[in-house]
């Protein structure tokens, strides 16, 4: 343990920010796996409710992945990347003829 106050006090802001990270990237995690999950359940056609339903899921995945990259959770290119994996996704349930 530190012995130096502002030590100190670094340690606590970077246990603090630590925990805020984990959470963040944790409910990153949880939407993009009720996402795909949504997905594979419906399969190629699915129906409008249900399609109403896997866009209401990835928009919220698209704003917490925003969110995180802001607060600089995580970096730019990693949730461009996870957000296009979500598009992919969508799309392959969209278009069944394409994949």
């Amino acid at each position: 343990m530190p012995n130096i106050k502002s030590a100190i006090k670094r340690v606590q802001i970077a246990e603090r920010n630590r925990l805020r990270n984990k959470a963040y990237k944790s409910s990153v995690k949880t939407l993009m796996k009720k996402f795909f999950t949504a997905v594979e359940e419906q399969g190629a056609n699915p129906s409008p409710e249900k399609a109403q339903e896997i866009q209401s899921l990835m928009n919220q995945a698209y704003s917490k992945i925003d969110k995180s990259v802001k607060r600089g959770v995580i970096h730019r290119n990693t949730g461009a990347r996870r957000k296009a994996r979500l598009a992919k996704a969508l799309k392959q349930i969209e278009t069944p003829a394409a994949s």
